[in-house]
């Protein structure tokens, strides 16, 4: 199986891309995921979609339908989902042929805070409903406090983290594979 992975912090440093990193890592046997940079994707206008997807756009679309799954690794900004993220997927739900329709999506996100994104991860399975994405339900990953579980150089050292994220790509792979 092939998931596509989506980090929702454009950062370098971010919290969430060190899951990310981790969950790629740690894929089950049999399983991988591609990191997809969407870095390059406009804000959303409805007169740029007219004239057709941006190419960015119309490539992370094609690899999302291509995908068996689509992990998302996600911060809170303000009680939400990050700006950008909302954004990206405002985008690639576009029609025609809605890619993230009946696709399976795990999420997972880090935060500073005590909260570990639970409230940007409830808006995003929010999100997620109205584009009748499948998304598992549990396990959950929800990192709070992330700077005491990520080090320096960027890498989840936590061991209890890192083993909730395998448990969680594990049950993701058997979801997908419903």
């Amino acid at each position: 199986m092939k998931f596509a992975g989506i980090v929702g912090s454009l950062r370098k440093g971010s919290y969430n891309g060190a899951l990310m990193r981790a969950a790629i890592e740690l894929a089950p046997a049999g399983t991988e995921i591609e990191l997809l940079d969407w870095r390059a994707v406009p804000i959303y206008d409805d007169d740029v979609y007219q004239q057709g997807f941006p190419a960015v756009v119309a490539g992370l679309r094609a690899a999302i339908a291509a995908a068996d799954g689509v992990v998302i690794a996600t911060p809170e900004y303000n009680y939400s989902v990050p700006g950008p993220l909302k954004n990206l997927l405002d985008w690639i739900s576009r029609p025609p042929n809605q890619p993230f329709a009946n696709k399976p999506v795990m999420i997972m996100g880090a935060s500073p805070g005590g909260f570990g994104s639970v409230r940007s991860q409830l808006h995003l399975r929010q999100v997620l409903h109205g584009l009748n994405a499948r998304v598992l339900g549990r396990p959950e990953v929800i990192v709070a406090q992330a700077a005491t579980k990520i080090d320096a150089a960027g890498r989840l050292n936590d061991e209890r983290t890192r083993q909730f994220i395998a448990e969680e790509l594990t049950a993701f792979a058997a979801f997908a594979g419903r």
